[in-house]
């Protein structure tokens, strides 16, 4: 299995600049990659790959404070 990338861009929803996120560190599981990045104007930028259901959990969570439970 390929490791995700660490660092991935987006336009932002708000503004349309380029949005950088980061890979966090969650743990050792691989069922979810999140990746968290705020734009230049402020904007929070979430995006995730793995898991669907670990993956919408994350982004309704807005990121704060999140753990995957298994």
């Amino acid at each position: 299995m390929t490791k995700p990338a660490r660092f991935l861009t987006f336009k932002c929803a708000k503004c349309a600049k380029p949005v950088k996120v980061q890979l966090q560190k969650v743990s050792a599981c691989s069922h979810i990659q999140p990746y968290l990045g705020v734009c230049d104007c402020g904007e929070v930028r979430l995006h995730a790959t793995g898991n669907p259901d670990a993956v919408k959990s994350f982004l309704e969570s807005g990121g704060i404070d999140w753990h995957h439970h298994h």
